[in-house]
Parts: C-alpha cells; sequence; structure tokens
C-alpha cells in the first residue's frame, strides 16, 4: 500500500465524519466510502462491493438523538484498504474479520470524540457568561469542535493502514491455510449480513399491513431472475451452435426490479389520503378498537403516521 494512499484515506476518514455532522452529500455512507476507498485502491468493484455490502447489513440501524452507532463507514474504508491490498483476502472475508468488528469498536472512540467537546461546549458557556462577550472565541471554540470528531476516525484509520498491513497479512495467511476452516465460515458470514440488515429493517417497518407489497416484490423479482437467466441460458447454447450468432442477453436489470418498486410506492403514498378520509369518517370508538387491534397485530412495527 503506497503512502499516498495511506494519506488520501486518512483525510477522507476525518472529512467523512464532518460530512455526517455538517454537510450530509452522502459520501459518508458506507457505499460513499467504499466508492471513495476503491477509487484511491484502484479496485472500485471491490469498494463498491464491500460497500453496498455494509450499508445493507446496516440498513435497519438508527440512532435517537445523539446517540452512538456502530461506524460501518470506517469499517468500510479499512475492509476495503486490506481486501484490495492483502493478498488472499476476498472481499466477503474483509467484511466479516474487518469491517464488522472495526465498526463495533469505533463506537467507544465516537463516544470519546462526544465527550472531548465538552471541553470546548464548557469554554463557550464561559465566554458567554464574561461582560463582554468576545463573539470571535466564540465562533473559534465551535469550530475546535470538529477536531475531536476528525482525530476518532482519522488517527485509528492511519495507525491501521500505517501499521497494521503486516498483522492482517499474517492473519489472510492462516485463515487460507492451518485455519481454512475458519476463513471459509468468514466468507460466508460477510455473504450473510446483508440478509440481516433486511431482517432488522422488516422488523420495524409495517410488513403485516402491507404483506401484499412485499409478496408482490419478491414474486417479481424471482419470476425475473429466472426468465433473464433462461434467456442467457438460452444464449450460451446458441452461440455455441452457431458461431455466427452475436446476439448478447443481458443478466437481470436491477434498474428495473427498482423501478417497479418505486411505482408500487408511489401507488401506495398516493392511497394514503383515501385511508385517512376514511379513517376520520369512523366513530371515536371504532377508531380505538382499531388502533388497540393495530397495536397488538403489528407490535415493534413502525407505523405511517409515526413515519
Amino acid at each position: 500500500m503506497a503512502w499516498w494512499q495511506i494519506l488520501l484515506l486518512t483525510l477522507y476518514a476525518g472529512l467523512e465524519i464532518l460530512d455526517e455532522l455538517q454537510i450530509y452529500s452522502s459520501l459518508n455512507t458506507p457505499v460513499g466510502a467504499g466508492l471513495i476507498a476503491g477509487l484511491i485502491m484502484g479496485d472500485l468493484p471491490t469498494g463498491l462491493f464491500i460497500g453496498a455490502s455494509m450499508q445493507l447489513t446496516v440498513l435497519g440501524i438508527g440512532t435517537f438523538g445523539g446517540a452512538s452507532r456502530i461506524d460501518a463507514t470506517t469499517g468500510t474504508v479499512l475492509a476495503t484498504a486490506f481486501s484490495t491490498s492483502i493478498k488472499g483476502m476476498s472481499p466477503q472475508t474483509a467484511i466479516s474479520s474487518i469491517a464488522v468488528p472495526v465498526a463495533a469498536i469505533m463506537i467507544e472512540l465516537d463516544v470519546l470524540a462526544r465527550f472531548a467537546n465538552t471541553y470546548f461546549s464548557h469554554r463557550i458557556d464561559h465566554l458567554i457568561d464574561q461582560d463582554k462577550i468576545n463573539y470571535k472565541a466564540v465562533e473559534r471554540n465551535v469550530l475546535y469542535g470538529a477536531i475531536p470528531w476528525s482525530l476518532s476516525r482519522a488517527v485509528p484509520v492511519f495507525i491501521a493502514l500505517a501499521f497494521g498491513q503486516g498483522l492482517v497479512q499474517q492473519i489472510a495467511n492462516a485463515l487460507n491455510g492451518d485455519l481454512l476452516w475458519l476463513g471459509n465460515g468468514l466468507t460466508v458470514a460477510g455473504a450473510t449480513l446483508p440478509a440481516v440488515g433486511f431482517a432488522v429493517l422488516l422488523r420495524y417497518l409495517p410488513v403485516k399491513r402491507h404483506a401484499a407489497y412485499l409478496i408482490l416484490g419478491f414474486t417479481i423479482t424471482t419470476l425475473f431472475s429466472v426468465l433473464f437467466s433462461g434467456m442467457q441460458a438460452l444464449g450460451t447454447g446458441l452461440t455455441a451452435v452457431n458461431k455466427g450468432f452475436t446476439t448478447i442477453f443481458n443478466g437481470l436489470p436491477m434498474l428495473a426490479i427498482a423501478m417497479l418498486g418505486l411505482a408500487l410506492a408511489i401507488l401506495h403514498y398516493k392511497n394514503i389520503p383515501l385511508n385517512k378520509g376514511t379513517a376520520q369518517a369512523q366513530s371515536t370508538e371504532s377508531q380505538s378498537n382499531s388502533a388497540s387491534s393495530s397495536s397488538d397485530d403489528d407490535e415493534g412495527e413502525i407505523t405511517d403516521d409515526e413515519l
């Protein structure tokens, strides 16, 4: 790994948390981290694969207020860097053995950054309590608060990339050697983590109320997968029989699946006012009974009104 790659990844790690707190450009997400880290490491597909996998893994994980959460973005940066620079480490293994543990450990550094920021908060309070407020000093201390946030991400990324490559290479060699059984297990675990993210998300979505959309989406995706897989197999067979056959059969268009999902979401959204109008026409007693029944059936799910 070149020194300039370590430097750029360290700078990105220090800036992405500020982006998450202030700018909201979406480059602070795991997918954005996979894009940036993939470009820096010269392996964009691997970066996007790891970033998208981590994005799906944390799909159903959220925070409330100022709570700390697992830092999947920093985990994506390190997993992409090591997966592309360490021989014998697959992206799936990097996700389960690097990205997820790093994301969990970063909770502690996130808490440390929040704690360090209280120093500048107290300085601001002291400046405001003075008879003559020094507004320039208040502005400076507000900006100083960005320093602990950046360092909480940049320092561990720099240390890991600058001094941890040898250790990670030894781990990769062991996972491909005497501990091959563990390496295969980590590969399987890394491949299934996105499904865990979907499961967590479905736990909080009103699935019971809108089960028809879930069934419809699953069925359409399955039918399209079978259809396009059959078309590709047919094209491969025709190419083997007739060398002059040059038509290419493409795979499953995920964009088309996404557009179908968007269409279903729009139809559901347009029907919401009608449902609300019907609910308002009911008696108070009926609404109370309905709410009680809905609460029993959809316990733990986030309803439309809560959104």
